[in-house]
């Protein structure tokens, strides 16, 4: 397991430079939870006054983890508050062994770092099933707390990886009233990709001041339009996590502020699209776009039944204008659909309209186009105003090799 898999040939070129977050450090450690000769454990500490957010999986088979954060996540405090989150063990479908190995973890850690139970927000992501060696990170709590450092977030990133073929940040930088706000985020995931409420594990921070009610509502929101329309393979994970954290340092309110709204969203959906460039055996990246639908909702389902269909993800992968693999993936959606007003594009090239190939159309033109690593399909309903974009990869060979062997 301590292998690593070749880089995503949709990677970034490198990790980006992150800021340093005012009264926010970070440390990771090698635990052996389940890999070795990399680090597996991350500490994330932030300073007392910060206000913390979250968004979490809605599977009827969420991780202990989760279900400890989603007790603790809409409460108030002024305490400072600490992420700690493994890889390779996911603690999901453990019994009472999963809360047990919560329940020690945050004892432990509370005890070093002087910080409340109740401000403690695990995770854990890895194979599901198995219990959690949690003395193994209990014992690498003195380590992480010993080595904490407001440079480390990229040891972070690359801590919580499972399945990743590379650390996925993002960095955004918004004046308010002339004054800077800086927001950094890191995020894992690569497979079991279809969130219904964020994605796999992410985690934010930000010196901005903003009361707790108004981060969670606008956390909320935006993961609406960013985590939760991607999706690789449809299967949403039992441990997904979004969690931001907002320190104050920088000493500016957001509250209200559309200027930092509209940064939070940029790198939201800058670390969702990493995540689907990550995809497993991902060799594509695709942009769907579904536009005069009954209503944004039906696009949205038009879009992921696109996303999502094993016929069209595979056709990608095998650079085939097999349109038809499109139609009939808005047809079975179950949105409201017309056959005779629908058309679709690949690109620029409108393949077909009005319940027909479109006149003209070139099928050595789509076919080269389908040989790019970047794709956009767009499908127009022709039925009102609804609208949605959607990101997805391609479904190929890789992905089967990939979690065919998983817990190997």
């Amino acid at each position: 397991m301590g292998n690593t898999p070749a880089k995503s040939p949709l990677a970034p070129k490198e990790f980006p430079a992150l800021p340093e977050i005012g009264g926010v450090s970070f440390a990771s450690v090698q635990a052996g939870v389940r890999y070795s000769g990399r680090a597996d454990v991350m500490l994330a500490r932030l300073s007392p006054g910060s206000t913390v957010a979250g968004v979490f999986t809605r599977s009827a088979t969420r991780s202990a983890p989760v279900l400890d954060c989603q007790s603790k996540i809409g409460a108030d405090s002024d305490d400072g508050a600490a992420i700690i989150v493994n890889s390779g063990n996911a603690n999901a479908f453990t019994g009472k062994h999963g809360a047990e190995s919560v329940r020690s973890i945050n004892a432990a850690l509370a005890a070093r770092l002087g910080v409340p139970e109740a401000r403690i927000f695990p995770a854990s992501t890895g194979v599901i099933g198995e219990p959690l060696p949690h003395e193994r990170i209990v014992d690498a709590i003195d380590s992480l707390a010993a080595s904490l450092s407001p440079a480390g977030i990229e040891g972070a990133a690359q801590a919580i990886m499972t399945t990743d073929t590379f650390p996925k940040g993002a960095a955004r930088e918004v004046v308010i009233d002339g004054k800077p706000v800086r927001i950094a985020g890191i995020a894992k995931g690569s497979g079991m990709i279809a969130p219904d409420m964020a994605t796999m594990l992410v985690y934010i921070f930000t010196d901005a001041q903003i009361a707790r009610p108004a981060l969670q509502s606008m956390l909320t929101r935006l993961t609406d339009r960013t985590f939760n329309c991607i999706t690789v393979d449809s299967d949403t994970s039992t441990s997904d996590s979004l969690i931001i954290g907002a320190t104050g340092a920088s000493g500016v309110a957001v509250d209200d502020s559309k200027e930092f709204a509209d940064a939070l969203e940029s790198l939201m959906l800058d670390l969702a699209q990493q995540v689907v460039r990550d995809g497993e055996g991902a060799t594509k990246f695709v942009e769907v776009r579904v536009t005069g639908a009954a209503t944004d909702a039906d696009a949205k389902t038009h879009a992921l039944a696109i996303a999502n269909s094993p016929l069209v993800k595979t056709a990608i992968a095998g650079e085939d204008a097999n349109w038809g693999r499109v139609v009939m993936a808005v047809g079975k959606s179950g949105a409201a659909a017309d056959r005779d007003r629908l058309s679709i594009r690949f690109g620029d090239i409108v393949v077909a309209e009005n319940g027909w190939v479109a006149p003209g159309y070139d099928e050595d033109a789509a076919a080269a186009y389908m040989k790019n690593q970047e794709l956009v399909i767009g499908v127009d309903i022709g039925l009102g105003q609804g609208a949605c974009t959607v990101w997805t990869c391609d479904l190929t060979h890789g992905y089967i090799d990939i979690n065919a062997d998983y817990r190997s």
